[in-house]
């Protein structure tokens, strides 16, 4: 059986071996996405202080996000030629 500490081996241990990299920040975007909604646009912008939360609190924020979007996105708003969107 093979010694992982073999004194004869030329490299060292991988617990001798440089420490490992640190953990990656992530990248955060620099401006919000365009979205052509302002109601939208104002629930998405709440993303902008994602990053100052801990990570602990993101799924709560998440979930709050997705469900503001999809009570706003599943909203009758008027057509164009003034009926109600999904009215016969």
């Amino acid at each position: 059986m093979t010694d992982l500490n073999d004194e004869n081996s030329p490299e060292p241990a991988q617990s001798e071996q440089q420490p490992a990299p640190a953990r990656p920040e992530p990248e955060w975007p620099r401006e919000s996405p365009m979205v052509s909604d302002p109601d939208i646009a104002a629930l998405v912008a709440g993303l902008d202080h994602l990053a100052d939360l801990p990570v602990a609190e993101h799924e709560a924020a998440y979930g709050e996000l997705h469900d503001a979007l999809l009570q706003a996105l599943n909203a009758d708003v008027p057509s164009r030629e003034g009926h109600e969107h999904g009215a016969a």
